[in-house]
Parts: structure tokens; C-alpha cells; sequence
């Protein structure tokens, strides 16, 4: 097949589709007086495709040139908090006493590394002012289900296995009500839409008299980028009656070095080291969300914890603690995600996360200040934690949507911000732009959007519809493709 090329955008075929070359990158002679072990019949062929190793790599280098980074330009990604991911944190977890231990390990061979878990357990717990911290979730939806586990063992063997509600806003990350039904919940909603916050009222006639509720579940700050100004009063009432609060962490980027968790009641909390502390996350990366916890539900945390003894470091077992809920996955959890985060943490001390969070949230209400004049600001009076939200009410007048403003913003070579999220907010555009970004590339994302607006009020829509037009593909008929896709070039 012959390749075009245009300066580095390539037309490049799925790997089957190549020519068969006349060798493989790997020819090895037929083993002699061998049989197969299984006692299968041998394979004629496999069915990779017969190409040598030059071939391939020039293949998947340039399927790479397609890939948008936070390394190639402005990554304002709400909610996932993409954010420059240091070197240091990458050369540290390379070291061959990190990078070339074995889980199965005795305990007495991998004491630094046991050390280094319990170091960022204590640094967790300093953080949220939950002294309880287990590392073992995989990631943010795992951490969720943890905590959820972990208060429903607490209320079975309180003898108020009963309770079976939880309280969630409308606005919640979809995985939060998922994770309730996973563990046998029922789901109360506490709806938000006029304020973008719980408030104290709409929460007590959600909460009733609390007698079957076991917890609730609040993303503080909101979805909407908001910080709940009442959530300490409804943790009380929630408290008073029974339950247990649960803070889903995926926004603590906001609060890092500001504000404890603790200190507006909160009971349980997961941590998304793959977001608030720069471990990489995109591409299918490995997350990691390990949960912190009230001494009032330590008990009941998953095993293992790193624990300290007179002997050294060890991880518990049930056995240690029969009140755990079990454990929760093979092994210790993430343990490459646990070395870049403490080296993050480490690398800035406690003045420079507090930093992290103040940029972050200074970044984001820049944002808000400059736009919320050519775009609607369904919460624009507000103060904004580190994303603001905005939407395409005014443009959607001239027939331009928030796609449609994402498409150009691809054109114009910035990866766009999650669109249609908070489901309560019509065409929603949540914007983090993080604190690693600077003012200068800030600005000229800014000045895109406002390009985008002048357009709009112009007329060009025609154009806006039609972007991307530079790009390696262009916009798709997404129904089109979803119902007859099309997975091959040959067509």
C-alpha cells in the first residue's frame, strides 16, 4: 500500500493492511524432536502480520505524532485535572529499588519500599485530617466503592445494617450513585440545579429523619466548580442521625494545603494520586485512589495497611485486623503511582502544595473574569474553585453549540474542555486550565474563545460547523458511525 504524507500527517494503515514483507521481525528455526505440551495440533500460522521490526516501529511512531498531550499545548480538561507531570517523579520511580521489586517479596527485603508507603499514608492523612489511610484502590471508582464498603461494614456490625440510602446531588460524577447501587444502595437525590450547591434546606428534606440513610456522597468542591458553603452544617445533621459522609476527592486539587476535608465533616474520602498529585493518568494509564477515613471507621478499612512495628514496616492482614472488610484487590495497590505521588508531595512541601491549589484556583476565576461576558455563566456571581463553568446558551441562539465550539478549539490546536458535564447545566463547558499552565498560554486560549464568540455574533457558523478542517480527521457523522462502523481502510 502506498503511504501519502504531508509534512507529519501521515495517512497510516492499521497494521493488517500493510504490504506482507518477505521476512518477520522475529525467524527462529522449528525446535527439532519437539512436541507440543498441550497436546494440541500445532498452528499453521498465527496471524500476525508479516512485518520486520523497522516496519513496525515506523508504524506505531506514527500513529504517536497523532497523539494530543499536555506536553504539546493548552490541556484544560475539567475534572481530570491534566496537569505537567514532573520528570523527577518519573527518574525516582525508575530506581532499580522501586522499579525491580516483586509484590511476592518477604517483607524484610522491600523494608524502603514498605517505608515509603507508610510515608504517604502519613502525608494523606496530614492532608485531609483523616488519620485512617489504605493505598490499595486502583483508582478514583475503586476508592469510591472502598469507602462505600468500608461504611457499610461499619453499620452491619453496629447493628444498623439496616440503613440503606444514600444521599447524592444531581450534579455528582455518574460513578458516585453507580457505586452506591454496587454495594446495594438506594439512592436519594438531593437536587441542586438553581444554586449549584447542597443546601441546608434542600439536604434536611432529603435527609428526613435519617433513620435508613447510611451516608451521603458530595464532590467537594461541586461539579459545577463550586465550593459547598453549607456542607458543614449538613454533615452535622447527617451525623446526628446515623450517617457517615463520604467526599469523592477527584476536585481536592482545589483544596490542597487550604482546607482539611476533616475540618467540614467529612468521614471518608478518596484520593486521586493520578490527578491531585501528577501521577500520568491518560491513555489507559494507572490511577490510583486510596481512601483516608475518620478514626471512627479505621477499623473497618481494607486490608493491608502499612503498619510500623519494633521489627520494621509490615502489611496487614486480616488477621490483624478481623473488623476489615477484606481485601480489596491482589496485592498492595499501585505501587509505581505511590512513589511519583510522594515525590511530588515531597518536592513541594507543604508552602508549595498550598501554592498548587491557590494557582489552580486563580487560574480558573482568570478564566471565568474574561469570558463570562461573551459566554453565559449559569453561576458567574460566584467565586469559582480551580474550573469555572460556562455555557453555550448565548451562541446556541445563533445556532452554534458547545461541539461546535469544541470543534474549533481542536483547530486551533487546543484540546478542549469536558462538554455537556454537569448534566444540570445545558450545553455545560467545564473549564480547568491547572496551575501548571502560564498566564501566556492561558491567554490565548482565552483569546480563541473569545474569536469563537466574535465569529458567532459575525455569522460565520457555516465555518464553525465545518471545523476541524486541518486535522489528521475530520468531525464524523458520530450516529453514522456509532450504527455502521467502519474498521478497516479497505472499504
Amino acid at each position: 500500500m502506498t503511504n501519502k504524507s504531508y509534512a507529519l500527517n501521515y495517512e497510516e494503515p492499521l497494521l493488517w493492511e500493510h504490504r506482507v514483507s518477505d521476512g518477520c521481525g522475529v525467524d527462529l528455526p522449528v525446535p527439532k524432536n519437539t512436541a507440543l505440551k498441550t497436546g494440541q495440533t500445532a498452528r499453521e500460522t498465527i496471524g500476525w502480520p508479516k512485518l520486520k521490526e523497522p516496519q513496525i516501529v515506523k508504524h506505531f511512531v506514527r500513529h504517536s505524532t497523532k497523539n494530543f498531550s499536555i506536553d504539546h499545548g493548552f490541556f484544560p480538561l475539567g475534572s481530570c485535572t491534566m496537569k505537567h507531570n514532573p520528570r523527577l517523579n518519573e527518574k525516582v520511580a525508575r530506581l532499580s529499588g522501586f522499579a525491580n521489586i516483586h509484590p511476592l517479596q518477604p517483607e524484610s527485603s522491600v523494608q524502603g519500599a514498605l517505608e515509603l508507603m507508610f510515608d504517604l499514608q502519613n502525608w494523606l492523612g496530614e492532608l485531609t485530617g483523616l488519620s485512617g489511610v489504605c493505598l490499595s484502590p486502583a483508582a478514583g471508582a475503586h476508592g469510591e466503592l472502598a469507602g462505600l464498603m468500608t461504611i457499610r461494614r461499619a453499620h452491619e456490625l453496629n447493628g444498623q445494617g439496616h440503613r440503606k440510602i444514600i444521599l447524592c446531588p444531581d450534579s455528582a460524577h455518574g460513578t458516585n450513585p453507580a457505586t452506591a447501587a454496587m454495594c446495594g444502595y438506594e439512592l436519594r437525590v438531593i437536587p441542586t440545579k438553581e444554586t449549584g450547591c447542597v443546601t441546608l434546606e434542600n439536604f434536611k428534606e432529603a435527609l428526613g429523619d435519617g433513620k435508613d440513610v447510611a451516608g451521603m456522597m458530595v464532590t467537594n468542591p461541586n461539579t459545577c466548580g463550586l465550593f459547598e458553603t453549607e456542607i458543614a452544617e449538613c454533615a452535622k445533621l447527617l451525623h446526628a442521625a446515623g450517617g457517615y459522609f463520604y467526599c469523592d476527592g477527584a476536585n481536592f486539587n482545589a483544596l490542597v494545603g487550604k482546607v482539611r476535608p476533616a475540618d467540614f465533616g467529612v468521614d471518608v474520602m478518596h484520593i486521586n494520586l493520578h490527578k491531585t498529585f501528577s501521577t500520568p493518568h491518560g491513555g489507559g494509564g494507572p490511577g490510583s485512589g486510596p481512601i483516608c477515613v475518620a478514626d471512627s471507621l479505621k477499623d473497618y478499612l481494607p486490608v493491608p495497611c502499612v503498619i510500623k512495628t519494633n521489627a520494621g514496616f509490615k502489611l496487614e492482614t486480616i488477621e490483624d485486623r478481623p473488623s476489615s472488610f477484606g481485601r480489596l484487590k491482589g496485592f498492595q495497590g499501585q505501587f509505581g503511582m505511590f512513589v511519583r505521588a510522594l515525590t511530588y508531595m515531597m518536592s513541594h512541601g507543604k508552602d508549595g502544595l498550598k501554592q498548587v491549589s491557590e494557582d489552580a484556583v486563580l487560574s480558573a476565576n482568570y478564566i471565568l473574569s474574561k469570558l463570562k461576558g461573551e459566554y453565559h455563566a449559569p453561576f458567574g456571581d460566584k467565586t469559582c474553585m480551580h474550573e469555572c463553568l460556562l455555557t453555550d446558551k448565548l451562541q446556541k441562539e445563533q445556532g452554534v453549540t458547545t461541539l461546535d465550539i469544541a470543534k474549533t478549539l481542536i483547530e486551533n490546536g487546543i484540546h478542549p474542555m469536558t462538554v455537556y458535564f454537569p448534566l444540570v447545566v445545558q450545553g455545560a463547558m467545564l473549564i480547568e486550565p491547572t496551575e501548571t499552565e502560564s498566564k501566556e498560554a492561558i491567554d490565548g486560549f482565552i483569546d480563541v474563545m473569545k474569536q469563537i464568540a466574535k465569529d458567532t455574533a459575525d455569522g460565520k457558523t457555516e465555518e464553525l460547523h465545518a471545523n476541524p478542517q486541518t486535522t489528521p480527521r475530520r468531525r464524523l457523522d458520530e450516529v453514522k458511525a456509532a450504527r455502521q462502523p467502519i474498521l478497516s481502510a479497505k472499504v
